[in-house]
């Protein structure tokens, strides 16, 4: 039997739908969520949430966020939530770039504080997330336009 399954950002409803499973990364790993699943309330890491429904299977980059498991319903309530449809390849491989020259140029520099690394370190992850879950999803349907980028 399904379970109500749904991600929610600031912005809006991302996803909402009766469910087999959901595989998300949580803060002490990966987490594979059935009906029936004990309730469970967890912090999530920037990654790919995948979510199936019989054979069927749907593909999301969400960037951290909150997991809460009830016996009735299962929400992700996420900083940031794309499916794989959503997801603007060029944009993802720009600010990949971005933080990527970032990184190479200021790593040692005294400006660059260790927060700023940090957070340039996350945009990094969020972007090759992005790319990943829109890779996939292009090229179950076979466009690869970034194919080998990155």
């Amino acid at each position: 039997m399904p379970v109500l399954f749904e991600i929610v950002t600031q912005e809006r409803l991302v996803y909402s739908a009766k469910v087999d499973m959901v595989v998300v990364d949580g803060l002490d790993g990966r987490l594979g969520i059935l009906p029936n699943h004990s309730q469970l309330l967890t912090g999530l890491k920037v990654s790919e949430l995948l979510v199936r429904i019989g054979k069927a299977e749907e593909v999301f980059a969400v960037s951290g966020g909150v997991l809460d498991v009830r016996p009735d319903r299962v929400l992700v309530l996420a900083d940031t939530a794309e499916h794989s449809d959503e997801i603007d390849l060029v944009r993802a491989d720009e600010a990949r770039k971005r933080a990527e020259k970032f990184l190479e140029t200021n790593w040692r520099m005294a400006e660059s504080t260790a927060d700023a690394r940090l957070d340039v370190l996350e945009s990094l992850r969020r972007a090759g997330v992005r790319l990943r879950v829109g890779r996939q999803r292009r090229g179950a349907l076979g466009v690869r336009s970034l194919e080998g980028t990155g």
